[in-house]
């Protein structure tokens, strides 16, 4: 199944073949809209076993919106905090030595480890973006980069989950661009700017089928191809993301994890048009302005 937010943050189930939406909005507490507290939402994503059929259910009957007739909003609200995992795909890694020879005249060592850092909840932006790009980064001349990710939404969470549970604890799966700025600055600064994390186009949820192994990854600017892999190539994969993550801080219901950023990254310039698909998932066009 697939959740989507759309239209100031309806609920809705995509079907026929991700052409259609059906507004499914009556299965949460309507009387708490507010896009910054979003209780119903992180409800949802907890409760999600005991909510599925009475979705499944609604979506089976409701009326049919065809996608290109709503504005599709970040499929996630008022996360708690946004995780992403740095290095943990060898090509990228191999290839960031060049890139920080580029952009910083040196290369960090400690950067190409895998480990987790925090992004500002308020990067988040819808999939169609547009990704703004700063001005005074850009008047400064500094590179900002596209890096595609798979992103994990957290469903149940917890703290120190064994790997072996972790997947249990996942609500699902989406796509996400990490926007980086190249320079000196604090990972989590250059990475947190408005704008800087379009998520979408929906969620994937998360079932014995769909693990978020084995997953086709590519991104396109202007129609050429910048990124191309596999999720079998994470050096860390999901599960070990999760349990990895929680043994650190506590993971609550709707935060996001992203996995790490394939090779390819590049940069990126105001009136060029990313298109980032996920097999299984599906494709967000994001603008950059």
């Amino acid at each position: 199944m697939k959740l989507a937010l759309f239209d100031g943050n309806r609920l809705g189930v995509v079907v026929d073949d991700d052409h259609s939406i059906v507004d499914v909005s009556e299965v949460v507490d309507t009387s708490d809209r507010d896009p910054l507290t979003a209780g119903w939402w992180r409800a949802l994503c907890r409760d999600w076993a005991d909510l599925r059929e009475r979705v499944a259910g609604l979506a089976a009957e409701g009326t049919r919106i065809p996608v290109d007739q709503v504005r599709l909003d970040a499929p996630a609200l008022a996360p708690s905090k946004v995780l992403a995992a740095a290095s943990n795909y060898r090509a990228h890694v191999q290839e960031m030595h060049d890139v920080q020879e580029r952009t910083l005249g040196t290369v960090h060592s400690w950067m190409m480890e895998f480990d987790v850092f925090l992004k500002s909840p308020s990067s988040l932006t819808a999939p169609a973006g547009p990704i703004v790009l700063p001005a005074e980064v850009v008047s400064a001349g500094q590179e900002i980069h596209h890096e595609s990710e798979l992103v994990i939404v957290v469903g149940a969470g917890g703290k120190d989950i064994p790997e072996s549970e972790a997947l249990g604890a996942v609500f699902g799966f989406t796509a996400g661009l990490d926007i980086t700025v190249r320079s000196p600055a604090d990972r989590s600064r250059r990475k947190s700017y408005d704008t800087f994390s379009p998520l979408g186009p929906w969620i994937r949820i998360r079932d014995d089928d769909f693990d978020g192994n084995d997953l086709d990854i590519t991104l396109t600017v202007d129609g050429q191809v910048r990124q191309s892999v596999n999720t079998t190539d994470l050096i860390t994969p999901v599960a070990r993301i999760v349990s990895y993550a929680s043994s650190i801080m506590t993971l609550h219901p709707g935060d996001l994890i992203f996995t790490g950023a394939p090779p390819g990254v590049g940069p990126i310039n105001a009136g060029e048009t990313l298109v980032t698909t996920i097999s299984g998932i599906g494709t967000m066009t994001t603008a950059v302005a």
